[in-house]
């Protein structure tokens, strides 16, 4: 039962990330939009898990940085609207 979550949870990632770079390569989405970056974050937090149980670490390493580079960019989306509200 473990295998068969883990697996839906990589599935979910794939989808996550997938769709996320259809959405921009499309321009129905702005690539530094909260959605976007959010979607990739939840994309590769969920990859992250899937790689690790089936020790892909080099996938495991792209996705963990694919993760801080949608943190980066929320967290600047985040203070430019802060910035905007004052």
């Amino acid at each position: 039962m473990e295998k068969i979550i883990i697996e839906v949870i990589g599935w979910v990632g794939s989808v996550a990330v997938v769709a996320a770079y259809l959405l921009v390569s499309y321009q129905k989405v702005e690539s530094d939009s909260f959605f976007y970056q959010i979607l990739n974050f939840i994309g590769s937090i969920c990859l992250i898990i899937n790689t690790f149980y089936n020790h892909a670490y080099p996938s495991m390493t792209v996705n963990i940085i694919w993760a801080f580079i949608a943190i980066a960019v929320l967290i600047k989306s985040l203070k430019k609207r802060t910035h905007l509200a004052d």
